[in-house]
């Protein structure tokens, strides 16, 4: 590695990426169009670290309280971590197209909305209670690795989400990196998502593996055909959509598997 490069380029960039996507103290970095764009390819590495903390938290918790308990505890560390900012998306995305009676204008307008309606509630609720019941029901060893492993790849099917469709608001929290997706970012996601999960794999088991990669795989295109169909791309509350559906895909997939 040139560390030269690194400190003047990329670094900057994962600060950037670290800044984005979570509350974590980063140090100020100049921001610019073109470091916002190359940011994305170190969405995976910023998951796996929410992801480690979250593990570290479950493992503290799961000393003193039930499993269930220490995933409750877990899933709350990392909604503190990141500021709910994909639970936020995931609402408003919710609500935008169970109240838009299929008008993309009214959908978009609706997921402007701050406050949050019936759809949202009911959407996050279920991705939470989802969630939180898998990790509960994964035997107790295979819980920090399914926090580790999935907060990293479902931040990787967000950077594929951005590449395949076009963003369709002209301003808005995703447009700084909407655009077209230098080969290299997307390709950087991918990568750093696949090693962490071909790390787990072995930790997980053979079957929990194939069901969790399914799982990711499922969520991601079955929610992507639902709002692209409906919007014609996406917006910021898509991507924060397609990262908690994801990671849902993945534990109820290890679940399934293990």
């Amino acid at each position: 590695m040139d560390l030269r490069r690194w400190l003047a380029q990329d670094a900057p960039d994962f600060a950037l990426a670290i800044q984005f996507l979570t509350r974590l103290p980063v140090p100020e970095v100049e921001f610019s169009e073109a470091s916002a764009k190359r940011s994305v390819g170190w969405y995976p590495l910023v998951g796996l670290l929410v992801g480690a903390v979250t593990a570290g938290v479950f493992c503290l918790a799961a000393l003193v309280v039930p499993q269930v308990m220490a995933a409750l505890i877990a899933v709350a560390a990392g909604l503190m971590l990141t500021g709910a900012l994909h639970e936020d998306g995931l609402a408003d995305l919710c609500d935008g197209l169970g109240g838009s009676r299929g008008d993309p204008a009214r959908a978009l307008a609706i997921m402007r909305d701050s406050a949050i309606g019936a759809y949202g509630a009911l959407g996050l609720g279920m991705a939470l209670a989802l969630r939180i019941t898998a990790l509960a029901t994964l035997p107790v060893w295979a819980v920090p690795v399914a926090l580790i492993v999935g907060a990293t790849v479902s931040r990787a099917s967000m950077v594929r989400a951005m590449s395949g469709a076009d963003y369709v608001r002209p301003q808005g929290a995703g447009s700084a990196v909407a655009g077209a997706m230098a080969e290299a970012v997307l390709q950087r996601a991918l990568i750093t998502a696949v090693a962490v999960a071909v790390l787990g794999w072995p930790l997980l088991g053979f079957w929990a593996g194939i069901c969790g990669a399914m799982g990711v795989a499922a969520a991601h295109l079955g929610l992507r055909r639902i709002y692209e169909s409906r919007l014609g791309g996406y917006t910021g509350d898509c991507l924060g959509a397609v990262q908690i559906v994801s990671e849902v895909g993945f534990v109820v997939g290890l679940m399934v598997g293990i």
